[in-house]
């Protein structure tokens, strides 16, 4: 336990377990002799390595063992088996405990044309550098979306295990959320993100990491709604879409029905005249793989994707964890520079030196270049997926810069406001917005498109409307997500955000708007673009109730037999009645009772008999929720 105190590796009891690589350490440590006096610096003498050589051989040169190098390691930070290959890093302080100078072989000293590749040592000494930056092609990152049940984890599963070697396959040691395949000798990245709701959460951190999407989309099933969400992300992050019309090889496949519904929603095919590539696959049998995977090459060709590996690097988070054995991980994509072992990083809320990088196979690296997808080691915290990264000079760089980072974040206290119907006007006035984005939600389809149309039809010169997503069902948290990236207000007609879209809305200043006639919605959006909004009525949520039993009253009727979840129910207030996140019914309550007695009120944790007020076609597991009417004045 000692010598892992030593080592920085935390141990609660003598019973803790320790993976092979820590172990390795601590077997090196245990064998090495007592450290003998430093040679003097006169006795420097050269000793010539291979580039690639390990610790042990670079030991066995210098003429120590393996053991007392790995301790001279440990002793500068750097925690790394006597059988892994010594890095610059490792062989400067090699050099520096053991009192010699290294030289690289004879036939590597002739290729040695390949090292200004680690040059990414950002010398700000020489003001020519930016001017000779070398860009070079990179490989295209590539998200999978679609409706569920189209075939997306099945599309990617074939993809992985036929587009990767069998050696790599078998190498495959834990998920990363992103991978490499090959096609006709070019790498392509995939993310592993769980739909279009990881997406959009990436680009609300401000992260744009795609650069192609494919859209599966299942020919027995057409475009749903989930399709119709997911193209509405898309076309919001402006990035191109490949079209995988997957499973024709079901009998019940109608390609051509599915080219029909996605042209009604704006992608219409190259073969009809569109700009939108769309293959046909079945990701079962593997049919159409390889020609989607050609036209995701060609796409990222005409985009003409490239990478400055010299800059200083920078990246994004795709995944993090905290792992038992190796602390918090973090799965990055590298956007510029070269990320190299060593390197301190900086991110939105941790930072780290990089001990170890390993790809997606679980196999170490000593560096990662543009769009390379790599596990790093060593971070202080769990970034949050979206969060970008740079990298710092020093530790007290990267330390000073978090705690200025965590100080603004508590100053600032309140989210970023985002636009809102009330100071619409004001912004329009000072040429801020000169649209009005909106999500539109509704509780049918037919509402839905009398809602839209209107709303479209009030573009005026001064201002425009867009709607940037539509769609029926409950206000869900990826609606609000997509709001925040759009600058745009939520509208809700006859449905209720739920729970996750509130806390989201909270955090993200998001506006929610919720209505139940639609001329409310037309005449809210309409005095806000024009700047004559009156004062209006304030709803103040005052609780939530949940129905659990029905009781049948002789002469009263049904009496709801429910428990206050939160807040608490008046005798005089409002109640909707929420049944799978559509509002069925608007109204007042009639009897309001604890045990038999009447009661005005009734708080959290208790159980009451609601009676509501020309309305008794409520179910045991509806939602009540219960509001006020509160009369204020709205201003700009």
């Amino acid at each position: 336990m000692r010598v892992l105190q030593d080592l920085g590796i935390e141990v609660k009891t003598h019973m803790s377990s320790i993976d092979s690589e820590t172990a390795q350490l601590v077997e090196d440590a245990l064998s090495a002799p007592a450290p003998e006096t430093a040679p003097e610096a006169a006795e420097k003498r050269t000793v010539e390595i291979g580039e690639g050589a390990t610790i042990k051989a670079i030991a066995e040169k210098i003429g120590v063992s393996s053991a007392e190098a790995v301790k001279a390691l440990m002793g500068a930070g750097l925690m790394v088996p006597a059988t892994a290959a010594a890095d610059a890093k490792v062989r400067e302080v090699l050099a520096s405990a053991f009192g010699v100078d290294f030289l690289l072989t004879l036939e590597e000293r002739k290729a040695a044309p390949k090292l200004p590749e680690e040059k990414p040592k950002r010398d700000a000494a020489k003001p020519a550098a930016p001017k000779q930056a070398v860009l070079t092609e990179r490989p295209p990152i590539v998200t999978v979306m679609g409706h569920v049940d189209h075939g997306k984890t099945t599309l990617l599963d074939h993809i992985r295990h036929a587009n990767v070697t069998a050696q790599e396959a078998g190498g495959i040691t834990q998920h990363i959320g992103a991978y490499i395949v090959t096609h006709d000798k070019k790498p392509i990245v995939f993310l592993d993100t769980p739909g279009h709701e990881a997406f959009t959460a990436m680009r609300a951190r401000g992260a744009s990491v795609t650069d192609i999407v494919i859209l599966v989309v299942a020919a027995d099933d057409g475009v749903m709604p989930q399709t119709r969400e997911a193209i509405d992300h898309i076309k919001a992050a402006k990035v191109p879409i490949v079209v995988a019309v997957n499973k024709v090889d079901k009998p019940t496949a109608k390609p051509d029905r599915v080219r029909q519904q996605l042209s009604d929603v704006g992608l219409v095919p190259e073969e009809w005249g569109g700009d939108v590539i769309m293959v046909d696959v079945s990701a079962k049998t593997g049919d159409g793989i390889p020609q989607l995977l050609e036209m995701v090459l060609l796409v990222a060709e005409m985009q003409e994707l490239k990478g400055e590996p010299g800059a200083s690097p920078s990246g994004v988070v795709v995944e993090a964890q905290l792992d038992k054995g190796k602390g918090a991980v973090a799965t990055v994509i590298v956007q510029r520079g070269t990320l190299q072992r060593g390197d301190i990083v900086l991110f939105g809320s941790a930072w780290g030196k990089v001990r170890a990088l390993f790809d997606w196979a679980g196999k170490p690296l000593k560096k990662a270049g543009p769009s390379i997808p790599a596990e790093i080691l060593g971070l202080d915290e769990v970034p949050q997926p979206g969060e970008t990264f740079t990298v710092v000079q020093s530790e007290r760089e990267a330390r000073s810069a978090l705690a200025d980072r965590r100080a603004q974040e508590r100053d600032a206290g309140a989210p970023a406001k985002r636009a809102s119907l009330e100071d619409l006007y004001a912004q329009m006035q000072s040429g801020q917005i000169p649209q009005l984005n909106l999500v539109v939600k509704c509780d049918v389809q037919g509402s839905l498109e009398a809602l839209a149309s209107s709303l479209e039809k009030l573009a005026t010169n001064e201002v425009g409307v867009s709607i940037v997503h539509r769609g029926v069902g409950r206000i869900a948290e990826s609606d609000v997500m997509l709001a925040s990236t759009s600058n745009a207000v939520v509208i809700g007609f006859n449905v209720r955000p739920d729970s996750n879209a509130k806390r989201a809305a909270e955090a993200d200043g998001v506006e929610i708007r919720t209505y139940n006639i639609i001329y409310d919605v037309i005449d809210d959006v309409k005095a806000a673009m024009s700047g004559l909004l009156k004062p209006t009525l304030r709803e103040e949520r005052l609780g939530e109730v949940e129905i659990r039993e029905i009781f049948k009253i002789p002469k009263a009727g049904k009496i709801a037999g429910s428990h206050v979840m939160q807040g608490v129910v008046r005798r005089n207030a409002r109640v909707r009645v929420v049944r799978a996140g559509i509002v069925i019914w608007d109204g007042g309550i009639s009897t309001l009772r604890h045990f038999k007695d009447e009661a005005r009120e009734v708080k959290a944790g208790f159980d009451c008999g609601i009676a509501l007020e020309g309305f008794q076609d409520f179910e045991a597991g509806d939602l009540l929720e219960v509001y006020e009417i509160i009369e204020e004045k709205r201003s700009l």
